[in-house]
């Protein structure tokens, strides 16, 4: 079996290896980090540069994963590949999406089901995406399943460096709750649904626990032991247009189809459980108990 992923980063990193654990070729595009795709165990081809070889993994593959994010002009993949993606016939398309499709609910609760109202251009992009790929599947009878993905943690995308390095901030705005997943939580669902394909299927990915940010970074640093960083007023905050952003959506996600619909269990169901794996990964001898904070 062959599996090609658009935009082998992150989250695909983690899923290659279950894949080729199981006997999977894996060949995954990226813009110039060749090293760290092969890492992962996958054959690593450059796009944009290789769009030859791209149109022949199209078509050997027996299933594929995107997540290339939209761009201003829409979906890279449709854009470049529509023509060779209408020709295939994989038993399984993964489209990595975002909650940010939801946007502001207030603190509210959202599932598959609920309205897409995306608050921005990012949340506007995704949304467009999906009803692209949506589009192509039931033009050309493609096995599509959607996964909208919680904010990803994980190895090397914790809090804890921040934490130590002393530019971890708990910024306060009232209400504010986010959802999460951590990355091997992502692997595991995308597995469960290419094991067992439900073409149209639409899939929340995030953990049990939707949680105030300054409370995950509170957490942490009481697990290393180091002075919970000082309160900041979101008003009062310096911060990038970017992370700025992040706090203009406040909702907390359901998870039960991916429970109920793929059988999933997850591993980490809360950001402590996460947050003491990945302290753990780190320092073996460590029981991952919060330590008497310094002051």
């Amino acid at each position: 079996m062959e599996m090609l992923v658009f935009g082998h980063g992150y989250s695909a990193g983690y899923l290659t290896p279950l894949l080729t654990a199981r006997g999977w070729r894996v060949t995954g595009t990226t813009r110039g980090d060749t090293d760290r795709v092969a890492a992962a165990g996958a054959q690593p081809v450059l796009w944009p540069g290789s769009e030859d070889a791209v149109r022949a993994a199209i078509g050997r593959a027996d299933a594929m994963l995107i997540s290339a994010a939209p761009t201003d002009g829409g979906d890279p993949v449709l854009a470049a590949f529509r023509d060779d993606l209408a020709r295939a016939r994989p038993r399984w398309i993964g489209y990595l999406s975002t909650t940010g499709v939801y946007g502001d609910r207030q603190g509210g609760w959202v599932d598959e089901d609920s309205v897409l109202d995306g608050s921005g251009p990012r949340g506007q992009a995704r949304i467009r995406a999906e009803a692209a790929w949506q589009a192509l599947a039931r033009e050309q009878d493609l096995p599509l399943h959607i996964f909208r993905l919680a904010g990803i943690y994980g190895p090397g995308r914790g809090p804890f460096q921040k934490v130590r390095d002393g530019t971890a901030r708990r910024i306060i705005k009232p209400g504010q709750v986010f959802s999460r997943i951590h990355v091997e939580d992502i692997a595991k669902v995308l597995l469960a649904s290419i094991t067992a394909p439900a073409p149209g299927g639409i899939y929340n990915l995030c953990d049990d626990d939707p949680a105030p940010p300054q409370e995950v970074i509170e957490h942490a640093a009481r697990l290393l032991g180091l002075p919970v960083p000082p309160a900041i007023p979101f008003e009062q905050a310096q911060m990038s247009p970017m992370a700025r952003s992040f706090y203009a959506d406040s909702k907390r996600v359901r998870n039960d189809r991916i429970k109920r619909d793929l059988g999933v269990s997850l591993r980490y169901p809360d950001y402590r459980s996460g947050l003491a794996a990945l302290l753990q990964a780190e320092d073996p001898a460590s029981h991952c108990q919060p330590r008497r904070p310094v002051h």
